[in-house]
């Protein structure tokens, strides 16, 4: 009974390790969790940044054929009171162009930050999602192991855990 005992009190640390990969796969889920919300978040900013980038565009599209307008207007008017109110209403929209333009640069790095972030995040998150996959297996391998007595696949469960640990750990500082 006392060797049954002393062969068996590996099982003391497949519960303590199984502990640990739990607290770590909740930690790692709630991290990954986070980190997609941020993605969705970001994904709808971005999704509006280029939806004002395009309403830009259209009221520049809209702003440069009012000028082609005027601009064929002051070629059929002779009159000097038509062609001076044309003339400003032409710098007026050649104002409003050039403003467009600058506007939609600014937009468009905004919304190219916003992607080069959700990129970021997406790194983390990914990492975060795997290392749970990991630890998830490593707690059933040790529930396996220690039901059926065998500590093979405890061992096993560790080589996973340690898995887990690496993609965890990752999830923080995307070395890879």
């Amino acid at each position: 009974m006392a060797e049954e005992t002393k062969n068996e009190n590996w099982i003391k640390w497949v519960a303590l390790t199984t502990t640990i990969l739990a607290v770590c796969a909740a930690i790692a889920s709630l991290k990954g969790g986070g980190f997609s919300t941020q993605v969705q978040v970001m994904t709808t900013q971005e999704n509006n940044k280029w939806s004002y980038f395009q309403s830009k565009s259209i009221k520049q599209h809209v702003s440069e054929m009012e000028r082609d307008l005027y601009k064929l207007e002051l070629v059929k008017s002779a009159a000097p009171a038509v062609t001076a109110e044309v003339q400003a209403k032409l710098k007026e929209l050649e104002a409003n162009i050039e403003r467009y333009d600058k506007e939609k640069a600014q937009i468009k790095k905004e919304a190219e930050d916003l992607s080069a972030k959700q990129l970021e995040a997406k790194k983390h998150g990914g990492n975060f999602g795997m290392a749970v996959m990991f630890f998830q297996i490593a707690i059933m391998l040790s529930a396996i192991g220690s039901l059926l007595k065998q500590r093979n696949f405890w061992l096993l469960g560790l080589l996973f855990g340690a898995c887990g640990i690496v993609y965890f750990v990752n999830g923080f500082v995307t070395l890879f």
